[in-house]
């Protein structure tokens, strides 16, 4: 929900050439191989060029008519004149994330305003609304970013999200190359609650990178971007869209065979090496070489890790899905690991661990970790303004029914 953000100057702070040419290789392998996603925070300006995404079999965007009428919305009385909004924090293919403080009680939230003709125009409506739907469960999970509630405009739709400010992972760790062992067990731990969640409720996530894992204020987790998860995946139930980032991918999809949950717990895996080492595992200039040694090059762990972090790298990136750490018993195969064993779960998951590290941000408008370039942008009356209901009835509404949304506790 929100996209991942960079800082133009994070490249002289500590990172080696090698992380440099990675960082923008990215950029191009990403574009190659990445579905298109509607991205939840910040997003890289380097992410934000469209990228193909090809449909899960039998799901088919719905065909809008004309004048349809919305009707009342779940939440009639939200409109985007209840907020100030006070910067862009970031840009997409379809909107902006934009800083608003809501002038009822000063709460700040991050708010993804999207185009309707847009959305429309490159046919993502369905995706949209499938990300809606996880964004709606994710409530009730500590380190994952909450949707509090969504409308629309006759020509935009909102969601008013949690405002996260601690900082993208991706930017830390290019910042410092890489992370201690306990600091990495504590971020991974944290995903991986947040991915057990997500597996809990039969869905599976397809993306985890560090650019998709936001810090909060204090430090903690906050899983973002479900662009790419998939509904309705039961313990031993298959897909085959290829999907992902290309340095994540896991074996079974680069080969375009059915995979299954266990494609999060090689993305984990990879994630994890990641923190340790500064590279991704199997990482090559070259895209096909890369290809070539997620498929068939054994994985290299050099240097003085200790032996339960190898186990748990070997387990999560092994090539054979059947035999991946977490195949059997999913996420209690995970937090049952010997990596995991100074970890109290049930203190992590309540936020009574103390992060290893601590974004230093002065509160709200502290926007030391979002790009200038997006801070400093002009805001466009039209996000701001609450057009013409008359306008409401067009084939763009009609796409969206049933976007709007309002938990009844918000009491807005």
């Amino acid at each position: 929900m929100y996209m991942a953000w960079i800082d133009p100057s994070s490249t002289t702070l500590g990172r080696t050439k090698e992380l440099i040419k990675h960082g923008q290789e990215r950029i191009g392998q990403t574009i190659k191989a990445s579905s298109s996603r509607l991205c939840l925070y910040a997003e890289r300006v380097a992410f934000l060029m469209d990228h193909s995404r090809s449909p899960d079999k039998n799901t088919q965007p719905p065909t809008p008519t004309d004048n349809i009428n919305l009707g009342p919305s779940a939440n009639p009385n939200a409109k985007p004149t209840d907020f100030d909004f006070l910067k862009v924090i970031g840009k997409g293919s379809f909107g902006k994330v934009l800083l608003v403080k809501r002038k009822c009680d000063g709460t700040f939230y991050a708010v993804k305003v999207l185009h309707k003709k847009t959305i429309l125009k490159k046919k993502e409506q369905t995706h949209i609304m499938a990300e809606r739907n996880v964004l709606l469960k994710n409530v009730k999970h500590p380190f994952l970013v909450g949707l509090h509630y969504s409308f629309q405009t006759s020509e935009k739709l909102y969601f008013v999200l949690d405002y996260v400010n601690g900082g993208e992972l991706f930017f830390h760790l290019q910042r410092e190359r890489c992370f201690r062992e306990p600091r990495a067990r504590f971020y991974t731990a944290e995903v991986a609650s947040a991915i057990g969640y997500l597996h809990s409720l039969n869905i599976i996530y397809r993306d985890l990178k560090p650019e998709n894992i936001l810090l909060d204020c204090q430090g903690h987790v906050v899983l973002t971007d479900f662009g790419l998860c998939k509904e309705g995946m039961e313990q031993e139930e298959t897909t085959s869209t290829f999907c992902g980032t290309p340095e994540y991918l896991a074996p079974e999809v680069l080969k375009k065979q059915p995979y299954d949950r266990t494609v999060d717990w090689w993305c984990l895996g990879a994630v994890l090496y990641e923190m340790l080492f500064g590279l991704p595992p199997f990482y090559s200039r070259d895209v096909s070489q890369m290809y070539d040694n997620i498929l068939h090059k054994p994985l290299q762990i050099q240097g003085s890790k200790t032996v339960a972090a190898c186990d748990i790298l070997q387990g999560l990136l092994h090539k054979d899905q059947k035999r991946r750490l977490g195949a059997k018993s999913d996420f209690l195969e995970i937090k049952n690991h010997v990596f995991f064993s100074p970890i109290n779960w049930d203190d992590l998951y309540h936020k009574r661990i103390t992060p290893p590290f601590n974004p230093n941000v002065a509160g709200p408008a502290d926007l030391q970790h979002f790009d200038p370039e997006f801070t400093q942008e002009a805001i466009s009356t039209s996000i701001t303004h609450t057009p013409d209901i008359a306008a409401s009835t067009s084939s763009a509404s009609d796409a969206f029914l049933g976007f709007s949304y309002a938990p009844t506790e918000e009491g807005i």
